[in-house]
């Protein structure tokens, strides 16, 4: 926003505008906490990080390559936590998190609607399974990797198969609670159960 004006933009950019009398991204890096990042490639300078705030988060999440790479980050924010789109970086933030089971527990309960409430519960089940420790199914998928929270575990991974167990049962739940739910699951801890049973088989398979 400059001068209480927001021309140009939509509600959706609105609502995460500035004061500021900053005009471009470099200026506006000075003391931040996080960079965001859903444009393209190589837009972000290595030097421009050193201003930010400490522990900056820099989320860079253009595919398939990122605003910035995560080298070129360490190199002069050891500090910094680091994310992206892509499978061989760390801390992958993909949609491929959630759709599937985003989508089985609205399938499920026959959700007429994909809302607010669904979204937010996926996320949420989402932010409880990164601090639960990974099991062995998803340590071989990724070479035995020692997988804990941290800098460079912030989320689950993508082959996590506990993300269906978590998810689909949050989004039904929340798709009941809200009211678009055409067909109610009444045993929500056996639906739980059932999707924990279908993880276990497919592990086997």
């Amino acid at each position: 926003i400059y001068n209480g004006r927001n021309e140009g933009m939509d509600r959706y950019k609105s609502r995460f505008a500035a004061d500021t009398e900053s005009r471009t991204l470099q200026q506006a890096l000075v003391g931040a906490d996080l960079f965001l990042g859903l444009s393209a490639a190589g837009l972000l300078q290595p030097e421009w990080l050193v201003p930010m705030a400490e522990k900056p988060l820099i989320f860079a999440l253009a595919n398939p390559i990122p605003e910035i790479l995560p080298d070129e980050v360490s190199q002069v924010r050891a500090d910094a936590i680091f994310a992206s789109g892509r499978s061989d970086f760390p801390n992958q933030i993909n949609n491929v998190l959630c759709f599937p089971f985003l989508f089985r527990g609205a399938l499920d309960c026959g959700a007429t609607e994909i809302n607010g409430a669904m979204k937010r519960a996926c996320v949420e089940a989402i932010a409880k399974m990164a601090q639960a420790r990974p099991s062995e199914i998803v340590r071989s998928a990724y070479g035995g990797l020692d997988l804990k929270f941290g800098p460079d575990y912030l989320i689950p991974k993508p082959f996590d198969p506990r993300l269906m167990e978590h998810i689909a049962p949050a989004v039904a739940e929340a798709a009941m609670r809200s009211g678009v739910a055409s067909r109610p699951i009444d045993d929500l801890e056996g639906y739980r159960q059932s999707m924990q049973n279908r993880v276990y088989q497919t592990g086997m398979t």
